[in-house]
């Protein structure tokens, strides 16, 4: 199982940030895959996961009603957005997949994680 983040980088304090997660050595449709962040100084927190029964997502209430997670399986790709970006959405995005579905993420662990992803809001 492997996952790649690709899309941070340096973005402008109301704007928006889409980030994708290459997904390989396994069916997307199987797993449930997940977003997170780590800002500096801060734990890690989950954003957002769709799980693999019915397509169910999750969001944490620090981006909820501005972020949407969406997969592609076709192209194993994973995506997440965020819109009216803040200094407080700056941080390391990692996704993270696995075979039991996410209904909650407070109660999802993952067993597979990607590398992470640099975001910085700035103005």
């Amino acid at each position: 199982v492997q996952l790649v983040e690709s899309g941070g980088g340096l973005v402008q304090v109301g704007g928006s940030l889409r980030l994708s997660c290459e997904t390989s050595g396994f069916m997307l449709e199987d797993y449930a895959v997940g977003w997170y962040r780590q800002a500096p100084g801060k734990e890690r927190e989950g954003l957002a996961c769709v799980g693999r029964v019915d397509n169910r997502t999750d969001f944490a209430k620090s981006v909820e009603g501005r972020a949407t997670i969406s997969s592609d399986n076709a192209k194993n790709t994973v995506y997440l957005q965020i819109n009216g970006l803040d200094r407080a959405d700056t941080g390391v995005y990692f996704c993270a997949a696995d075979l039991l579905p996410c209904y909650t993420l407070g109660w999802w662990d993952p067993d597979y994680w990607g590398q992470g992803t640099q975001v910085t809001v700035s103005s």
